[in-house]
């Protein structure tokens, strides 16, 4: 390209116009189709500008980007008076007003009009159409003519957002190929004669080269392949004369005992060839993106991201014994979709895939890679403080929704470091804890005509490890169901825990205080049960998610790996999905829940 710009600049220069212009122009016609071919737009540029080709040098400007230049254009054409070069840049750069005033100029006003109704450009519209009445013209019925679907869809025509405004094309010297190197290696007439045309210049020329090419078979080295140049008919001798008959049909070889001849490479020797003239060799292929995700990690969200859907549901179901993946489904599509994102390309061609990593802090990380999640920590914190929101509002519903989302996004989350890890491990108790409660708040409403059971059940609730503020809540209504029930016992019970909170003493729980304190004075002079209670507070226990029931320590019971939720063992949930989470299996024995 360089030599030849040379060549085209000094033949310009001495050229003074007549043939040799002439010559000069297509000179520059040449050079530009060739750096088109191999990506040098900067030269193509220049051959256009050489040549005064303006319609290819907008549009060269267009598919690169170049809409400053694009304007420049524009700006030539109007000086030019080119009315059609002025339209089509207009066209490229989507100047709707432009495209007006060139339909105006040329006479064309009612194509005007309709262009400026089109685009909404009132003010032209209304002067065009003035225009057109005092010619005593008529713009009725000019919309009319454009179909319906035109009308209803009609949109600006913009050209697209340059991306990537980068310079030529890379290229890659290759030198010549195989053949040309082997041919100009030949020996020339001169010393074909002095040396001879015997079996040994023929090997010296050309045996070094058919071996390498795998083209020598020693079968055929005696029968006078190499020795027979000296006669016509011991070029074309392949064996045997008694062969030959009928050009032979090889079929006496089909049953016989002979071993089957070794089957040749055709492309045996051709590295060692490229060795020898310094011939290119392609550089090997790296690993796509998803292939090392799958491979560098064996968390579920990554190779989910990677696309391997299959491998990510064993591995949940190997860690946390999930089962009902339907609730899963859609943060496992957010894995998938947020680790790539989508850059539009040229104006005809399809849009890249990028992979978004996670490990590229310090440079690219090759097979390393590790996929970037669209779940997180902070995202998983803004949901939890919501559901703490909704429970202290009452809305139980909506906060065991916020809750249960928690539970279906923790699986899919990856720790950045050891730190969030335990914090996602606590994140998950607290989600169980609040479900189980909400679970155990909606038994008491249907258990309020049954004294005892509604007595057990608000003294459960409030064995749910709640926040204070919550807990506060908790207390304040057991308190009032086991008194209301005559059950001083555990009323006395609770109304203790209650003034021991530290958020008793605020003023804003005057009034609280003054009532816990009456009933723990009421109760201790009471100090009977009205009833006998499946509950003994002086034991622990953790509560039955299924039954809402004690399991205190000498209790058989079997337990969910990923939630934590605990079934008595006659509780028949063994092998059942886990009521909290919805999708693991109670009574599998795993690894728990893997965190990055």
């Amino acid at each position: 390209i360089e030599a030849a710009m040379e060549s085209a600049f000094a033949l310009e220069n001495s050229s003074a116009g007549g043939a040799e212009g002439t010559a000069a122009r297509e000179v520059w016609g040449e050079l530009g189709s060739e750096a088109l071919r191999q990506g040098n737009h900067q030269v193509v540029e220049m051959s256009y500008q050489r040549t005064k080709d303006f319609d290819r040098l907008s549009f060269l400007y267009l598919i690169t980007g170049d809409t400053e230049k694009l304007k420049k254009m524009l700006k030539i054409s109007n000086m030019r008076q080119d009315i059609m070069g002025r339209y089509h840049n207009a066209l490229l750069l989507g100047d709707a007003a432009e495209r007006v005033r060139v339909l105006e100029e040329s006479g064309n006003l009612p194509l005007a009009y309709m262009c400026a109704t089109m685009h909404n450009l009132t003010e032209d519209a209304e002067r065009i159409k003035i225009t057109i009445e005092t010619n005593e013209g008529s713009v009725e019925g000019l919309l009319e003519k454009l179909d319906q679907g035109t009308k209803g869809s009609g949109c600006l025509m913009q050209p697209p957002t340059p991306i990537f405004r980068s310079d030529n094309w890379p290229v890659l010297d290759v030198p010549k190929t195989t053949l040309e190197d082997l041919s100009a290696a030949d020996t020339s007439p001169d010393e074909d004669e002095d040396a001879g045309v015997g079996p040994a210049s023929v090997d010296a020329a050309t045996g070094e080269s058919a071996d390498e090419w795998g083209m020598v078979d020693d079968a055929g080295a005696d029968d006078g392949v190499g020795a027979g140049v000296s006669t016509a008919a011991d070029d074309f001798d392949f064996g045997d004369d008694d062969d030959i008959g009928d050009w032979g049909d090889d079929l006496d070889d089909l049953g016989g005992d002979d071993e089957p001849a070794e089957e040749k490479d055709e492309m045996a020797g051709l590295q060692s060839v490229g060795d020898d003239v310094g011939d290119f060799t392609m550089p090997n292929a790296g690993r796509p993106p998803a292939a090392c995700w799958a491979t560098n990690s064996s968390h579920a969200a990554d190779h989910m991201a990677a696309g391997a859907a299959s491998s990510a549901l064993q591995l949940l179901n190997r860690q946390i014994a999930a089962s009902n993946f339907d609730v899963l489904k859609d943060s496992m599509m957010s894995c998938y979709l947020g680790a790539t994102m989508s850059l539009p390309g040229v104006p005809g061609s399809p849009s890249i895939s990028m992979p978004l990593l996670r490990n590229d802090g310090s440079g690219h990380p090759g097979n390393e890679s590790l996929p970037r999640s669209p779940l997180k920590l902070k995202d998983l914190v803004t949901t939890l403080r919501n559901g703490y929101r909704l429970f202290q509002g009452g809305k139980f519903n909506d906060s065991k929704a916020a809750f249960s989302k928690i539970l279906t996004e923790i699986p899919l989350v990856v720790a950045a470091n050891r730190a969030e890890a335990n914090e996602i491990k606590e994140m998950l108790t607290i989600c169980r804890e609040y479900i189980t409660a909400i679970r155990i708040k909606g038994a008491m409403s249907e258990a309020a005509s049954d004294p005892v059971r509604a007595t057990e059940l608000s003294a459960y609730f409030t064995h749910c490890n709640l926040q204070p503020v919550h807990l506060l809540l908790a207390l304040r209504a057991a308190m009032g169901t086991a008194f209301k029930h005559k059950n001083y016992i555990v009323a006395a019970s609770f109304a203790r825990r209650l003034l021991e909170l530290p958020d008793m003493s605020s003023e804003k729980n005057t009034d609280l205080r003054v009532k816990a304190t009456k009933v723990l004075q009421k109760s201790e002079q009471m100090a009977r049960n009205e009833h006998t209670l499946n509950y003994d507070e002086t034991k622990t226990f953790v509560i039955d998610a299924q039954n809402f029931t004690p399991l205190y320590a000498e209790d058989a019971k079997v337990s969910d790996s990923y939630a934590g939720s605990s079934y008595g063992k006659d509780s028949g949930m063994e092998g059942k999905l886990d009521v909290t989470s919805g999708f693991t299996v109670v009574g599998i024995k795993t690894i728990g829940l893997v965190t990055g």
